[in-house]
């Protein structure tokens, strides 16, 4: 395996001491385009990591909506984060890197090397790297992260699970990483909230809304999503991102995490009793929420499963990024979808009730090729 003599760009807003995130900056190069270009160029067979969405800034009322449930559901928040801390540790002691998936895994990847550093001291390297669905992971990128711990596991962290197809796309990239290179990867996805049962290592498998998933950038250190277009990323660049200076008066990034780690001595106790308790039980994968998505597509006569996107934070990027077509709800009384319910007003997006689900709810993304069934 060759030296990566890449140097980490310092972008985004969080601190060094926090995360180092191993992307290309791309932050003076026009990558966005609106959502109906995108997702016309996505359905013609184009991908979603080549350009990026224009960021969507809410309204003052919608912001509200997110301190409001972040005020309410911190200690919830934290206690998830604890839960699958202690697992982490439990299972690999401290001879571990924290490995987030930009950039929905970036704040919990965070909160658990704070988490661990409160609780056990000791300070976790973490670094934050781009894995693309259909794409694969950034090699570049555990190329230099093994370069930099040799002796050391990786842990993978997102924040959540949908379907799966991040999981998947994890396991089948270190089973590739390891033909290639003879280095074993652990793919294990480490998650807040896993309602798709796409993974063993969790805070809870309920599907309740992660602050985070409302807003963009500016709950995630300014970095956009992650880019991979061959146009500006070379084959021995990481994976690229931009820094969005221009939103630093509007960022909440640091914000959010000391809201949630504060509560982590009042949560420690129980989420290490609760951690031990799921280590001594027989989970199941089993990728349940796959059933939800083959009824709704057959349901709906959708084409592509890519359409569909269940759970809380898979919704809210429906709304936020693509087109969506139309919601649906299992239960629009719940605490959790309050900012969805908004998002879809706000848009005119059709809200359906839906009971029989898994999920709390589900978005729809929009056949722009033609009409949608």
């Amino acid at each position: 395996m060759q030296k990566i003599l890449n140097k980490p760009a310092k972008i985004g807003t969080y601190h060094e001491d926090d995360v180092l995130f191993l992307l290309k900056d791309l932050s003076d190069i026009v990558l966005e385009d609106t959502a109906l270009n995108r997702e016309t160029k996505i359905q013609s067979g184009g991908h979603y990591s080549e350009s990026l969405p224009i960021e969507y800034q809410p309204p003052k009322e919608y912001v509200k909506v997110f301190w409001d449930t972040l005020l309410h559901y911190k200690q919830k928040v934290a206690l998830c984060v604890g839960i699958v801390s202690e697992q982490i540790f439990q299972l690999k002691g401290s001879n571990v890197v924290l490995v987030s998936l930009a950039r929905a895994g970036t704040p919990v990847g965070i909160l658990i090397k704070r988490y661990l550093k409160l609780k056990y001291g000791v300070s976790l390297p973490h670094y934050s790297i781009s894995i693309i669905r259909d794409k694969g992971i950034d090699e570049n990128a555990l190329h230099y992260i093994k370069q930099e711990h040799p002796t050391s596991k990786i842990q993978f962290v997102d924040g959540w699970t949908g379907k799966g197809a991040i999981s998947l796309e994890l396991t089948k990239a270190c089973r590739e990483y390891e033909e290639k290179y003879r280095l074993p990867l652990d793919d294990t996805l480490a998650v807040i909230a896993d309602p798709g049962c796409c993974t063993t290592l969790f805070g809870t498998r309920e599907d309740f809304l992660i602050p985070s998933a409302c807003l963009n950038s500016t709950v995630s250190g300014l970095v956009s999503r992650t880019v991979l277009n061959e146009a500006y990323i070379g084959k021995d660049d990481f994976h690229g991102a931009k820094f969005y200076q221009n939103l630093l008066s509007e960022d909440l990034s640091n914000e959010f995490i000391n809201l949630i780690a504060e509560e982590f001595s009042n949560i420690a106790k129980e989420a290490e009793n609760s951690a031990s308790k799921l280590l001594s039980s027989k989970l199941d994968t089993g990728f349940l929420g796959l059933e939800d998505v083959k009824k709704i597509q057959a349901e709906f006569s959708i084409e592509s499963s890519h359409y569909i996107k269940p759970g809380v934070g898979e919704t809210t990027r429906v709304l936020l990024r693509r087109v969506p077509w139309k919601i649906l709800m299992r239960d629009p009384s719940s605490p959790f979808v309050k900012h969805i319910l908004m998002l879809a007003e706000e848009k005119g997006v059709e809200v359906q009730a839906y009971p029989d689900m898994k999920y709390l709810c589900c978005g729809l993304i929009k056949k722009v090729k033609g009409t949608q069934a």
